[in-house]
């Protein structure tokens, strides 16, 4: 059995763990990460001289700014000190609510504003969850050619090669439609080889 064969088993036999995987996946991207990243990259506030009421500078004439746990805390759950909900103005007039209450606003934030942050953030959850998925795989690949065939099945036979020996209705029941007959003339010995595994 060749390497894409067993990929091909193992995807089969985990089809609808990956299919919920996927939903997982979307539905953290959409309703978890894009919040994240809309309240880290609004949390990064300039600093202000508390005595010229203007913006420090660093040596290199930037602007110095500084994480404000407060405002993250506000952008992540889309509401104020005072509990109400933090809205946004777009640019075609449209009032839009975002952090968690709002995912959708936060996504399309992320698309207008924060792309390139969002698009990191993407990046590296999808490589950390897509390694448990690999590892799932794996522990999916079957471990010889003969995983999931039936014992004791008449498997083996085609086109109703097992009714020269066996009959189709009655007799001694050995599996599904497979009866020893008890009229039959001649040597009906029947052997039956089974696989025993011991653990």
């Amino acid at each position: 059995m060749g390497f894409f064969e067993k990929l091909k088993m193992a995807l089969k036999k985990i089809k609808g763990k990956i299919i919920v995987a996927t939903v997982l996946i979307i539905a953290v991207l959409l309703w978890g990460i894009a919040p994240f990243t809309v309240a880290i990259n609004v949390a990064w506030v300039p600093v202000i001289d508390q005595e010229t009421q203007e913006f420090v500078r660093e040596n290199d004439g930037s602007i110095k700014e500084q994480f404000d746990w407060s405002v993250f805390f506000e952008a992540l759950l889309g509401v104020d000190e005072e509990g109400k909900e933090l809205i946004q103005e777009t640019e075609d007039g449209k009032k839009i609510g975002y952090g968690l209450r709002n995912p959708i606003g936060s996504v399309s934030r992320c698309f207008t504003e924060f792309f390139g942050s969002y698009m990191y953030v993407c990046k590296w959850f999808v490589i950390f969850y897509g390694t448990f998925v690999l590892v799932g795989v794996i522990k999916a690949f079957p471990k010889h050619e003969y995983e999931n065939i039936e014992n004791g099945s008449s498997d083996w036979s085609e086109n109703g090669e097992q009714y020269q020996i066996l009959s189709r209705n009655k007799g001694i029941i050995l599996a599904e439609k497979n009866y020893l007959p008890t009229d039959k003339r001649g040597n009906v010995n029947v052997l039956v080889v089974r696989r025993f595994w011991c653990w």
